[in-house]
């Protein structure tokens, strides 16, 4: 017996330090991560997402996110008085399945649902499913602690399109408000101002010898640096940036627009980015035929720098953009 209680110790030495090791290793790759992507310690925004209440929902057919204390008005396409579900997401679906009708328009483009049994009494599970006379423009109703209802937008094909307009092109964003509906409504806040004065791209790294054309990675090539991305600011003068909660984040690809963090920076990726893991909220997809935009821009002249131990690309000049709204356009699935 005293023999087992001697051999043990060691063990459980062997086991503790084994633990200490494992969150030393994440605790790098936590830090390798952030640093790819933030500038310098004084940098104005932050990779910590802020936390706070929201509808955090999706199912194997894809996101169905709203926001919660939040209610969109609209023509009413079914009223929820006659028409009620368990969840949000099942009221989100049942919009979604009015927009989804091949070559056809999209009969539905915003729900309001409610879900708190003690808030609101009677109405609870209603889902109401509306029409929204400018679905980039959604007549908003209500917004705050004492709003009930939970609401959310969804555009068909072809529709929630806006474009950066760059002096080397436009590049056509594919907004994706099942998934990042606080994220899309700010962009959506962007299309009101005449100028996006503040709006710009700051760096860009092409691909390298790590990723070929269609974004996916060589055997045994590096994850760079270079990066296969453009960075830059969505903040714009006359417009009040509030943090973005994490939302959906999904293995990045190329053309993923996403956060840094909570924003208001982010990033075109030129590449597939699996390494990356799901760590940034995506809000929007580059139309494929628009990404030799961003590719030019990743060739612009660049300065070297090092934010955290890591080479980055500096734009010489920084790129500005606008943020306009695309007109409706057929897609290719």
């Amino acid at each position: 017996m005293g023999r087992r209680q001697i051999d043990s110790e060691p063990t459980r030495w062997v086991s503790l330090i084994l633990l200490v090791m494992g969150l030393f290793s994440c605790s790098l790759v936590y830090m390798f991560m952030s640093s790819i992507l933030r500038p310098n310690e004084d940098a104005k925004f932050s990779l910590i997402p802020e936390v706070e209440s929201m509808e955090v929902e999706e199912n194997d057919g894809g996101c169905c996110r709203g926001i919660a204390n939040f209610e969109l008005w609209g023509a009413a396409v079914k009223w929820g008085s006659d028409h009620k579900f368990n969840s949000s997401i099942e009221c989100c679906n049942a919009c979604k399945a009015m927009c989804n009708v091949n070559d056809g328009p999209c009969l539905c483009d915003s729900w309001v649902f409610c879900g708190n049994p003690d808030a609101c009494g009677s109405k609870f599970g209603e889902c109401w499913l509306k029409k929204q006379k400018d679905p980039m423009a959604p007549d908003r109703q209500e917004a705050g602690e004492n709003t009930i209802w939970t609401s959310g937008l969804i555009f068909g094909k072809g529709e929630g399109i806006v474009k950066m307009e760059t002096k080397y092109g436009a590049l056509r964003i594919k907004l994706l408000p099942e998934c990042a509906p606080r994220s899309v409504m700010y962009i959506l806040e962007l299309l009101t101002m005449r100028h996006c004065v503040g709006c710009q791209f700051y760096r860009a790294e092409g691909r390298g010898q790590s990723w070929n054309s269609k974004g996916h990675h060589l055997k045994s090539a590096s994850f760079g640096p270079p990066f296969a991305l453009i960075q830059g600011s969505l903040e714009a003068e006359g417009v009040i940036f509030n943090k973005i909660p994490t939302e959906e984040c999904p293995i990045i690809q190329r053309g993923s627009v996403a956060w840094i963090g909570s924003g208001p920076d982010f990033f075109i990726s030129l590449a597939n980015h699996e390494e990356w893991k799901k760590s940034y909220t995506v809000f929007g997809q580059v139309l494929p035929e628009d990404m030799e935009i961003a590719e030019k821009i990743a060739t612009l002249p660049t300065i070297p720098d090092v934010w955290n131990n890591i080479n980055v690309s500096v734009l010489e000049k920084p790129v500005s953009f606008s943020v306009r709204k695309f007109n409706k356009v057929s897609i290719k699935a």
